[in-house]
């Protein structure tokens, strides 16, 4: 699962790709320690700020005695799909909800979105679910499973031929680019942008709702 950082209308949003590398992997080094696995399955990840939810018994209110229910998502899982011509990605998580006022049954529907992003910013699709948590009379917390799935295009998720080679060409020592990162060709950056997909959900929440779970 990944976490992001930067904030793009009411997603936050940033750049970020890691996993375990096997045989038939393409593997680009980003630094000391970090490794980035570019496959065909898109990243999957709750952006920052979106992964909980707070509401208020009264509009406006802010302070915690008015604090109606909050929730969390958490364990996200995921599975993958790259066999056909479109990549198939299955998600589910849990609900974690608790209420302020235990008096009395109760349903409570909580919105979520799932958005699959091309290139770190790009909205490809983007749906709008709900998951409902229901509490029995004097119960305090309860919870609730949903699931999200999407189709990446497999060509689009590919490297071209000529890019993938430029990045796992063998250098020797003497070669003019053995030192070069071919990284640093705009021309591969580019591609490897346009090739990386991630499957992003979380609360669909409104600006106030944001701006709280980023300020608190």
């Amino acid at each position: 699962m990944i976490r992001r950082s930067r904030i793009v209308s009411a997603i936050a949003l940033a750049a970020a790709l890691a996993g375990c590398s096997k045989e038939g992997d393409l593997v680009i080094d980003q630094g000391v320690g970090i490794t980035a696995v570019l496959t065909s399955c898109p990243a999957v990840g709750i952006p920052d700020y979106t992964g909980d939810i707070t509401t208020f018994r009264s509009p406006g209110a802010r302070t915690a005695d008015a604090i109606d229910v909050t929730a969390s998502i958490t364990n996200l899982r995921h599975t993958c799909d790259e066999t056909g011509d479109k990549v198939y990605t299955n998600a589910t998580f849990d609900v974690l909800a608790r209420r302020t006022d235990v008096r009395g049954a109760r349903s409570v529907e909580l919105p979520y979105f799932v958005t699959v992003l091309r290139g770190g910013s790009a909205i490809v699709t983007k749906r709008v679910g709900s998951v409902t948590v229901n509490f029995a009379d004097g119960q305090e917390r309860a919870s609730a499973s949903a699931q999200a799935g999407s189709f990446v295009d497999r060509a689009e998720a590919t490297l071209p031929a000529e890019i993938r080679e430029r990045i796992t060409r063998r250098r020797k020592a003497g070669d003019p680019d053995a030192a070069l990162d071919p990284l640093a060709d705009p021309q591969v950056r580019a591609a490897v942008q346009r090739s990386s997909f991630e499957l992003l959900i979380g609360f669909q929440l409104t600006q106030d709702q944001l701006a709280y779970n980023a300020t608190r």
